[in-house]
């Protein structure tokens, strides 16, 4: 979908190996690596990522904070922290939301103009895939229609095709 000069637009794909901007990382709230996606950010970007994450003091649920990319193609990450599904009625949604906005908001300030995105909360956070879809895309295209200009490319990179499928269906009905 574009919106303005913003392309965004769900890819399958490992989010370690793709050239961007900055990518966000789907962090714990210690940001010093885990399992999933932050694990794999941690690995490819190499130890200097841990040294610099130990300075920033963790994150607090629905915040971005950023680090260098280090060994990654990507010269930033943006580490935010999901919310845990605890059946939905617990806030999850605007949390979710707020790691989407806050991330874009991070990404404006350093300059980044592409940036590749997981399914935040969808791994071992146990997000429902299809609702998380949903607040993903409209998060994002709100962010993006009050800054028209800030990106030119949005990629939700899917790490399955199921993923990729309930992303994909998501901007559709959008």
């Amino acid at each position: 979908m574009i919106i303005g000069s913003t392309a965004i637009e769900a890819v399958e794909g490992n989010i370690v190996k793709m050239e961007f901007d900055a990518i966000v990382n789907a962090a714990n709230s210690s940001l010093l690596g885990g399992g999933g996606v932050d694990g794999a950010i941690h690995r490819a970007a190499g130890k200097e990522l841990v040294h610099e994450c130990r300075l920033l003091g963790g994150c607090k649920t629905g915040q971005a904070k950023v680090t260098k990319g280090y060994d990654l193609p990507a010269n930033w990450i943006i580490h935010t922290v999901g919310p845990v599904w605890r059946g939905g009625e617990n806030g999850e949604a605007g949390q979710l939301a707020s790691c989407y906005s806050e991330s874009l908001s991070r990404a404006v300030e350093i300059g980044a103009r592409t940036i590749g995105i997981p399914a935040i909360s969808t791994g071992i956070f146990n997000y429902p895939l299809e609702s998380a879809a949903q607040t993903a895309v409209a998060t994002l295209s709100a962010f993006v229609e009050q800054h028209p200009e800030a990106f030119d490319r949005i990629a939700l990179v899917c790490f399955d095709e199921q993923a990729t499928e309930a992303f994909t269906k998501a901007m559709k009905a959008f």
